[in-house]
């Protein structure tokens, strides 16, 4: 079950837009503890409670409950969970409607309640949305539905964005199939080279941050149908420092395949396989020559050659160490030799 909450100050907006769903015949009430009536008059009927704080600015609660695509809740049922829903919040003593929609291919109703009790007191807003989250988690469990997020405390929640993007799609957020996908390779794991095993079993691709100074891993990433979420936003679990102390790591003995794991992931690796350490060759371009190191002072020694026709043929240097300063005298030399060719040809002309 996601939720969307919205704390407003204006009964009647929220309710004509639910009404006029009735109108067009994709919404009803399912449940509410006011006089059914026009839009004008249920707003006048809630802002007579409302009245017992006024200065009270926002004390609108504006509640939508989705279904994921494979659950089914009837309108009894939907009701009992809406009311438990409020109960769970604190909306145990407060006028509320419950409208449930059709207009979309997944199962929603939309509530509306007054913060504001029949008893004067103001239901608290505060970490609203946190509550709903953890109602929310306990409702699916005594109702049977699908299981939206797990711990809080070491999953993070979804974004605005990626629930209307569920809602839109009715696909299951990346975030969530990644928390359990990699929860589930946590705990099967006994060492890194498992735990990498296990993930990309799983299609994910992990990359590691590693210190080129120091060698040491100090971060982890995964990569998911071309989405990459860092590990810390995925929740505390996910941390590379919460990781390791699940599964056996030695930085010494796991760099290799660490290294191998971050070449797949970066495509650098030929083979797909991994090469625990091992140097990659040249890729031929498709004029048939070699392929190297854009920086040339990364090129390998003796191996600055002119390319002619099909390859290299032979080296314009000796096989021995190369410098910037050698080819700085190796230019001279030519451009040296070609004044020495300008002046025999000028002469030879005289």
């Amino acid at each position: 079950m996601i939720g969307k909450i919205v704390i407003g100050n204006d009964f009647y907006g929220v309710l004509a837009y639910n009404q006029k769903k009735v109108r067009e015949g994709v919404g009803y009430v399912i449940d509410s503890n006011i006089e059914l009536s026009t839009s004008v008059e249920m707003t006048q009927e809630f802002n007579l409670i409302r009245e017992l704080r006024p200065s009270l600015g926002k004390a609108v609660l504006h509640v939508s409950l989705n279904l994921p695509h494979s659950d089914y809740l009837d309108d009894k049922e939907f009701a009992a969970f809406g009311c438990d829903y409020l109960v769970g919040l604190g909306f145990d003593n407060n006028q509320f409607l419950m409208y449930r929609h059709t207009d979309t291919e997944h199962e929603h109703i939309h509530i509306i309640a007054n913060r504001v009790r029949y008893s004067g007191r103001t239901v608290s807003d505060s970490n609203i949305k946190r509550r709903s989250r953890e109602i929310l988690n306990g409702l699916e469990k005594k109702y049977g539905l699908t299981q939206i997020v797990g711990n809080t405390s070491t999953k993070k929640s979804l974004t605005q964005k990626e629930i209307e993007k569920t809602l839109r799609t009715g696909n299951v957020p990346i975030r969530l199939v990644l928390q359990d996908k990699i929860g589930s390779a946590i705990s099967e794991s006994t060492d890194t080279t498992e735990f990498i095993t296990l993930l990309e079993g799983q299609h994910i691709s992990p990359r590691f941050n590693i210190s080129k100074t120091t060698g040491r891993v100090s971060g982890i990433s995964f990569k998911y149908q071309g989405v990459v979420y860092k590990g810390s936003t995925l929740g505390k679990k996910f941390s590379w420092n919460s990781i390791i102390k699940h599964i056996d790591y030695k930085q010494t003995r796991d760099r290799p395949v660490i290294l191998s794991a971050n070449e797949k992931e970066r495509g650098t690796h030929h083979t797909g396989e991994r090469n625990h350490g091992t140097s990659i060759g040249p890729e031929p371009r498709i004029d048939r020559s070699a392929k190297g190191p854009e920086n040339p002072f990364e090129q390998s020694k003796g191996h600055l050659g002119k390319i002619e026709g099909d390859g290299v043929i032979g080296p314009l240097i000796e096989e021995s160490e190369w410098t910037p300063f050698r080819l700085e005298l190796i230019d001279d030399d030519i451009r040296k030799k070609s004044k020495r060719k300008k002046k025999k040809r000028k002469g030879s002309n005289l």
